[in-house]
């Protein structure tokens, strides 16, 4: 049975936020500290915060999708341009994922499984909001 787009909303809302999860351990699986103390202290400030934009970015985009479902998927124009925009935010990350060279840091089952899900995330993320975008 095929979910209505109001559902796959709230859903992909509720997921955004779990994409956090991941990235919470990417500073401690890559051991950002002191593989970024060589830097010059502005590069390793504007690392953090790029990283700061970019969580909220991930939580205002769910929390606005999950509380928003019905109203994003009634197609306004500011639903479809919203939704347009976290299609392009999330096809973006999307297509950054084949030059990732994540392979040396997968160095058990779970993270080569969370990093296959994160794909996944990110693939289901894309095709919801241009749904809504497009429908």
């Amino acid at each position: 049975m095929m979910p209505t787009l109001s559902t796959a909303l709230f859903l992909t809302g509720i997921g955004q936020p779990c994409v956090l999860v991941a990235s919470a351990l990417v500073p401690l699986r890559l051991d950002w500290r002191s593989r970024l103390e060589s830097l010059p202290p502005l590069l390793r400030q504007l690392f953090w915060i790029y990283g700061g934009y970019v969580v909220l970015s991930i939580i205002s985009l769910g929390l606005i999708t999950a509380i928003n479902a019905e109203e994003l998927a009634a197609g306004s124009r500011l639903a479809r341009s919203f939704c347009l925009f976290a299609g392009l935010f999330w096809g973006i990350r999307l297509s950054l994922q084949p030059f990732l060279n994540a392979r040396p840091f997968l160095t058990t089952w779970w993270l080569t499984a969370g990093y296959h899900l994160l794909t996944l995330l990110f693939v289901t993320f894309t095709i919801v909001f241009f749904w809504a975008a497009f429908h």
